[in-house]
């Protein structure tokens, strides 16, 4: 029992004791507090009364400076002047006018000096006699100061004697003999009864020097300039400009004598004791006169509030550290609880993912199946006997149908990628010619809109790589589509190249080391800047000069296209850099930091031009991520964006290259290789992205800036010996082309011919933006090529012009008729809970000569397909009631299992050779997720169909269905 009591007592005294600190520290808190406040509150009045002593000095001094400057003015234009340049009406319109400046001067006098002797010839010129202060004759003196100009103001001090009063006789006499404003006591002034002091200042005649003694300045002084100055409405002035004037009591005293102090302004003595108190000393310039400004606060400094609440709330923290002490372990298993929570929490958020993706899955499903009826009827609709009219409404609807579907996809795709469960693809493909094939796609908006559309792919990139071209595509899809939708004028230049050359020659530009240039955009001599079109870009280090570190300084050849050169090194990455410039409007400056915020877009107003979702951005940064790059731009408002994203693929090795040759595109003709073309285009870049893609056909060119140019070099392709060697086209840009040229071209061309210098003219051919500039142009030429131009086009075109004959590719398994040939006479079973779906795939192949059955239920397919039975091929549908298409697959693949194991055992025993049964099953689903595709897999499916589908999807699925199972069975 005493220990617990002597612990308690313990306890009571430790508790007493920290009671008694915490007070203690709370009190000391709140004196030291509370005299930081009085100190502060001390340096802010010693502050707030300098900074008025110090103004009122400036404002006193600017006053003194002008009636200086009067004074030097009456010295210069009355005594110089013979007669004086000066009268009274002069000077009182002068003074007016320029009373602004001495807003506190209630009026200006002259009083000029006279000495007795001077005084009967002085009355007499002026025409009256001097008077005193009390209206009197001016007794004889030694010299007299009567006033002979005034300010309208003071017109009463006219003809008085300024010497008769003994306060002003005192004034004049200290004023010209320390040459500087002197100041009378402080006195009533009449009109605004406000205390005020006499200002004076000695005129001297011109030539007296600065450093001239007391006698000197007696002597030359010439008159008197005076005038009644305000303090009272001065003070008033300045502190109602000042902050903090409701806070403290001015006073200004003139202290001259000490032991009376006169006060000239504000109450004569403080209301009480005050504890606080400045004085500040003012200087205004009179030797002989004493002022000083006294300030105090008008009530005594508040005690702060946190004098009061930071000693209370220190005083509180005490008392809480005790208990905090003891909820420590209350915490301790409130913690342990959320912990417990947190677990729970996750397992819901891991169901939640689940629950997502199934949700994603359905509404995939169902958003797609009935998409996918419309989309195929439209198709069905279209391939009937239509009027113009009603096609142009199927063809609408058609297109509006896809723009869903991309949408669609759009949103699966950002689900994807924020759940993790996007993959990408390593297949082998053809760089250069996806990347025709992306700008083919906006080939007709490009020409629309007369917008130059070019692709570049440096020398360097290799041909073919190994990465995913599916979502290389929808990168490029998504980038160069904002770019042709928001440019109206101008060029839209994609451009290919390795990240090392291009970070190496970006910097180059920047450093300005190429050619002793800035790397900003050149212009040309008619003010056209050096790029594509003409216009300028947003990204200045995008130049002409940077350009020209990315073209090979030889002509590459066929040889070089077609061989091992993009497989010179072993399997390795290769970073690739790809720019998309466009001309168009530009991204506002306020919405360049959310460009690639998913649904969000630059305008979204109801007003906007453009439409758009706002997420093709967003997923093209995801996708660029995925690839191991990034994706960045430059914009400047109604200049244009640049577009910037790097994607991390592999170079393919030889021997992957002939396995993936039905992955490639199809190969360029080699049967223009070794032909020469001169190209007339006035401008580099736009001449280099042509070159490039005639090069990539084997041709030669030489690229000139005009048409005499071009003229000269054709004229030097004379004594040529081979027929491969001779010049076979002329490529002209149709801004370089004038109508006006038409007949001297061709008088030209035919001078050439005749005089020997060219065995044959070369074939004219026309690079046109727009169908307006071939009406315009194109009577003259051969041929007139529209842009973009791709090395598939320009073959296409010179086989036509040029009359060459292409070999025919063996490989023909894309084309329709054999596509026919293949599926006529199979038997399809198709199964689909969908009966339009249903009509849409039973007619897709039903076109192509198969003979198509058609169910409705996973049930009835496994009826059907029970051994043996006649069909060479099933789609299957994946989501249908009774029994999905999983399920129906499932059992196929078992009864395929018994029936070959039954089938096996007989053949055995016949001696005979065994061909496995196999029915290639293909999924037919709205779902595009990836757990459904490996579900297809994993339930024995063969491939998959994702819906909408259109006829050609059907067809490659089929035909390689049927190929695979050919070939197994061979």
């Amino acid at each position: 029992m005493g220990k617990p009591e002597a612990r308690s007592g313990w306890r009571n005294a430790a508790a007493a004791a920290w009671v008694l600190v915490a007070v203690a520290c709370a009190a000391y808190m709140h004196w030291h507090l509370r005299r930081e406040t009085m100190d502060r509150a001390e340096e802010r009045l010693v502050s707030m009364c300098e900074e008025r002593a110090r103004m009122l000095q400036e404002q006193f001094g600017v006053t003194v400076n002008h009636v200086h400057a009067l004074a030097i003015l009456i010295s210069t234009f009355h005594f110089e002047k013979f007669p004086s340049a000066i009268d009274q009406d002069t000077f009182a319109k002068y003074t007016a006018r320029t009373s602004f400046e001495r807003p506190l001067l209630n009026g200006v006098a002259y009083a000029q000096r006279i000495f007795h002797h001077e005084r009967e010839m002085f009355e007499n010129q002026q025409g009256w006699i001097m008077k005193t202060m009390k209206r009197q004759a001016a007794p004889p003196q030694d010299e007299y100061a009567p006033v002979i100009f005034s300010q309208d103001t003071v017109s009463y001090l006219a003809r008085i004697d300024m010497m008769s009063g003994e306060e002003d006789r005192e004034n004049i006499l200290r004023a010209r003999a320390t040459g500087k404003a002197v100041l009378t006591n402080p006195f009533r002034l009449l009109g605004s009864n406000h205390l005020g002091v006499v200002l004076t200042f000695a005129v001297y005649r011109p030539g007296l020097a600065a450093d001239a003694s007391v006698e000197e300045r007696v002597e030359a002084t010439a008159g008197y300039l005076g005038g009644a100055f305000d303090v009272e409405s001065l003070v008033e002035n300045l502190l109602s400009k000042l902050a903090g004037n409701q806070d403290i009591v001015v006073n200004v005293y003139d202290v001259t004598n000490a032991s009376e102090p006169m006060a000239m302004y504000g109450p004569q003595s403080p209301d009480g004791k005050v504890s606080l108190f400045h004085v500040s000393t003012l200087d205004f310039g009179d030797p002989f006169r004493a002022h000083e400004m006294r300030c105090r606060y008008r009530q005594k400094p508040p005690l702060p509030w946190s004098a009061i609440t930071n000693p209370l709330g220190t005083f509180v923290i005490w008392m809480l550290v005790g208990y905090i002490i003891c909820a420590a372990w209350s915490r301790y298993d409130k913690v342990s609880e959320d912990c417990r929570k947190m677990e729970e929490l996750k397992t819901q958020a891991e169901a939640a993912d689940v629950a997502k993706s199934q949700f994603l899955a359905t509404v995939s499903h169902e958003i797609r199946t009935p998409m996918n009826g419309v989309l195929g009827m439209l198709d069905m609709l279209l391939g009937t006997d239509l009027s113009m009219t009603q096609k142009d409404y199927a063809q609408t609807a058609q297109m509006c149908g896809r723009a869903l579907i991309t949408l669609i996809n759009d949103v699966l795709d950002r689900a994807k990628i924020e759940a993790g469960k996007l993959e990408l693809e390593a297949v082998p493909f053809d760089l250069r010619s996806l990347m025709d094939d992306v700008i083919s796609l906006f080939s007709s908006k490009s020409r629309e809109k007369c917008i130059e559309l070019a692709v570049f792919v440096c020398d360097d990139v290799p041909k073919v790589v190994i990465g995913d071209p599916w979502r290389y595509r929808q990168i490029l899809t998504n980038l160069v589509g904002n770019a042709v939708k928001f440019t109206e004028r101008g060029h839209v230049f994609v451009r290919v190249c390795l990240a090392e050359n291009s970070k190496v020659e970006a910097n180059q530009v920047l450093n300005g080391t190429m050619n002793g240039k800035d790397g900003k955009v050149e212009t040309t001599a008619n003010g056209a800047f050096n790029t594509l079109s003409g216009f300028q870009a947003a990204d200045e280090r995008n130049n002409w000069d940077y350009f020209k570190l990315l073209l090979s300084d030889k002509e590459p050849h066929m040889d070089e296209l077609e061989c091992d050169r993009s497989y010179q090194n072993d399997c390795d990455c290769v970073t690739l850099m790809i720019s998309i410039e466009d001309t168009g409007v530009g991204i506002p400056l306020h919405a360049q930091d959310r460009v690639f915020t998913p649904f969000m877009q630059a305008d979204s107003s109801t007003s906007r031009n453009y439409g758009g979702t706002g997420i093709g951005l967003s997923i093209s940064k995801c996708l660029a991520e995925l690839m191991g790059g990034q994706i960045s731009f430059t914009s400047r408002p109604f200049v244009g964006s640049t577009f910037t994203f790097s994607a991390v693929l592999k170079r393919s090795c030889k021997d992957t290259s002939s396995d993936s040759k039905r992955s490639l595109s199809e190969a360029l003709p080699t049967a223009f290789k070794g032909m020469k073309a001169i190209l007339v285009d006035g401008r580099p870049v736009r001449g280099a992205v042509t070159r490039y893609h005639l090069n990539r056909l084997g041709i030669v060119v030489k690229v000139v800036n005009n048409l005499s140019m071009g003229l000269q070099t054709l004229a030097g392709q004379n004594g040529v010996k081979e027929s491969r060697e001779k010049l076979s086209m002329l490529f002209i840009e149709s801004d370089i082309w004038r109508p006006e040229t038409d007949i001297l071209l061709l008088n030209r061309l035919h001078e050439l011919k005749n005089n020997g210098q060219v065995h044959e003219l070369p074939k004219l051919v026309l690079l046109v933006t727009s169908e307006a500039d071939k009406d315009r142009y194109g009577s003259a030429f051969d041929i007139v090529m529209y842009k973009p131009i791709r090395a598939s086009t320009i073959a296409s075109c010179l086989q036509q012009l040029l009359k060459v004959v292409m070999p025919e590719r063996k490989d023909n398994q894309n084309r329709p008729s054999f596509l026919r040939s293949l599926l006529i006479g199979k038997n399809i079973l198709i199964v689909d809970d969908n009966k339009v779906n249903l009509r849409v795939a039973a007619a897709a192949l039903k076109k192509y000569g198969a003979k198509v059955h058609c169910v409705e239920s996973g049930k009835d397919a496994v009826s059907l397909l029970q051994q043996p039975h006649c069909f060479d091929a099933c789609f299957m549908d994946v989501q249908m009631p009774e029994m999905d298409g999983f399920e129906a697959t499932r059992q196929i693949r078992q009864m395929e299992v018994k029936a070959n194991e039954e089938r096996k055992a007989l053949d055995l025993m016949e001696g005979s050779t065994f061909v496995e049964s196999h029915l290639p099953v293909l999924a037919m689903t709205a779902d595009v997720i990836q757990a459904t595709y490996e579900e297809c897999i994993k339930s024995g499916m063969d491939g998959y169909v994702s819906k909408p589908f259109d006829e050609e999807q059907l067809y490659q699925a089929v035909s390689r269905l049927v190929v695979g199972t050919k070939e197994s069975a061979v």
